[in-house]
């Protein structure tokens, strides 16, 4: 069975947006890549691709609330970086049975979630920032308010 037909199935006449956990073990993908999987998949947790013959990850969907992935026993070397892009939250890989040699692999993707995690906790400290100015502009005025109904009575 086909990595769409697995799918399918296993979508259970559930909307995709509707999907929390798919398993798709040991079901060929085609010419080494991710076939079926898309977008629609919005409330994706849990994915396990285990011995599917993936080379690639370049055809993963943006899943942005996936935090397990399971990728042992394929035949993937490299190009785990598209990983931090398209998979903010994952917290748990398993890559162990591919072909990757060399650790310079996995640090691209260290390397990347790292900066996203910096960059995420710059947009957050800006947010709190201008969030302050404004509470404090909000007790300006309302401290302004209070002097002139105090000074009218």
């Amino acid at each position: 069975m086909e990595m769409k037909q697995k799918i399918n199935l296993e979508l259970r006449n559930r909307a995709p947006e509707e999907v929390t956990e798919l398993v798709l073990d040991n079901c060929p993908s085609v010419n080494g890549e991710i076939e079926g999987l898309n977008d629609t998949f919005k409330e994706l947790e849990f994915l396990s691709m285990v011995n599917v013959a993936l080379t690639s990850l370049a055809r993963l969907p943006s899943l942005s609330k996936l935090r397990k992935l399971e990728l042992s026993d394929n035949v993937i070397s490299g190009g785990l970086e598209v990983l931090a892009e398209k998979c903010p939250n994952l917290t748990y890989l398993n890559l162990s049975g591919n072909k990757i040699k060399d650790l310079s692999t996995v640090e691209a993707l260290m390397m990347k979630k790292m900066k996203m995690k910096r960059r995420m906790k710059q947009v957050h400290q800006e947010d709190m920032r201008k969030r302050r100015k404004m509470k404090m502009k909000q007790v300006q005025i309302w401290r302004e308010k209070k002097r002139r109904w105090v000074s009218h009575t």
